[in-house]
């Protein structure tokens, strides 16, 4: 890492801490508080997706899906160039941006259709310093923020071990889950087997203004297959903007 970079992780050290202290890690809707969640009625998903072997250029995706029917009422797609460089532990910094610019566009377009949770294709508290990109996002839109990731991020303690794998094992249903305990004792997200068509579990943590219970039932509700249906839109309807704008060179 050059002097340029670790000046920069310094400053977002910095930056990271100050949003921090604003993090919000229960609930504050009274459709949370309601075991079917009564009164939810939008949840959103983002997602960024890249062109292949491109780094910078990306889509950005936005869409909104009704609750509990998850049928789409919004969505929105932008390419979007990534000014910042990819630093572990700072991917926030990088994808937050071009995602809160589509919110705020929502937001002056059709207000009414303001999503009341937001579903991250990325981790929240489950992070390094507990602020990854589902955090972040959240405080900065103050949306309630769930973070949902497909792949075990091995920090703090938390790794793919024999135990970890057996853990897994043992998730023998839908709605199963695990805690992520860090290494200070700390729970930082949950394992939860989403579907009963997938043994690979999905991780999930609290992005902003949601507890963690809150946030893994609501996400196994948003399920139809593995990822929930918000995250797995936008991320298909960001492909699908890719491979229609930009479409594969032939190989002649």
């Amino acid at each position: 890492m050059g002097d340029r970079d670790e000046e920069l992780v310094q400053q977002w050290e910095r930056e990271q801490e100050c949003l921090k202290q604003r993090l919000v890690e229960e609930d504050t809707e009274a459709w949370q508080k309601n075991p079917n969640f009564s009164g939810l009625q939008r949840v959103g998903g983002v997602d960024l997706s890249f062109i292949k072997g491109d780094e910078v250029n990306a889509c950005a995706q936005l869409v909104v899906l009704s609750y509990p029917d998850m049928e789409l009422l919004y969505e929105c797609s932008e390419m979007v160039t990534l000014s910042a460089p990819y630093i572990a532990g700072f991917l926030a910094f990088r994808e937050a941006p071009p995602l809160l610019q589509l919110l705020q566009r929502l937001e002056r377009e059709q207000p009414s259709l303001i999503p009341q949770v937001l579903f991250v294709d990325g981790n929240g508290l489950f992070h390094y310093r507990e602020f990854g990109l589902a955090c972040h996002l959240g405080v900065l839109s103050d949306l309630p923020c769930v973070g949902v990731a497909k792949n075990l991020l091995q920090v703090q303690g938390v790794a793919k071990t024999d135990e970890h794998l057996s853990q897994i094992s043992a998730l023998k249903k839908a709605g199963d889950t695990f805690p992520l305990t860090a290494a200070s004792g700390r729970t930082l997200g949950q394992a939860l087997r989403s579907s009963d068509g997938s043994t690979k579990p999905i991780y999930v943590s609290v992005g902003h203004r949601i507890s963690l219970d809150t946030a893994v039932r609501l996400t196994h509700s948003c399920c139809r297959h593995r990822v929930p249906e918000p995250i797995r839109q936008a991320d298909m309807r960001s492909r699908e903007y890719l491979r229609t704008h930009f479409p594969p060179a032939s190989s002649e």
